[in-house]
């Protein structure tokens, strides 16, 4: 499964047009470990590496948001607080904090 929040490269591009294809990658040159069985050309390899590029940035806002939402575990103390203690003190500045990253991240 590709990582979609790694920008993708040529390889990336072969293995999704031929998830099986044996095939490395040395600087700029494929190496074809399988002779290309499937006659995969270089414009086919462009189109996609496209493709997956107008993926990954269009996944700009979730990159940029992963690492500024609140921690899990400001979420977990806040909630058992806010249910088991009856103070939602923490999960009301938690909400707050989660929207305002959403809010200045949008879609």
């Amino acid at each position: 499964m590709r990582d979609i929040f790694k920008k993708s490269k040529k390889i990336d591009a072969i293995v999704s047009l031929s998830p099986g294809a044996q095939v490395s990658q040395r600087g700029e040159e494929i190496i074809w470990h399988d002779g290309n069985p499937n006659n995969i050309t270089e414009e086919q390899i462009d189109t996609k590496l496209s493709e997956l590029t107008a993926e990954y940035d269009a996944l700009a806002y979730a990159r940029d948001r992963k690492f500024k939402y609140p921690l899990l575990d400001d979420f977990i103390e806040a909630y058992t607080e806010k249910e088991i203690g009856g103070d939602s003190t923490k999960w009301d500045a938690y909400i707050i904090n989660y929207n305002k990253v959403r809010t200045e991240n949008p879609k």
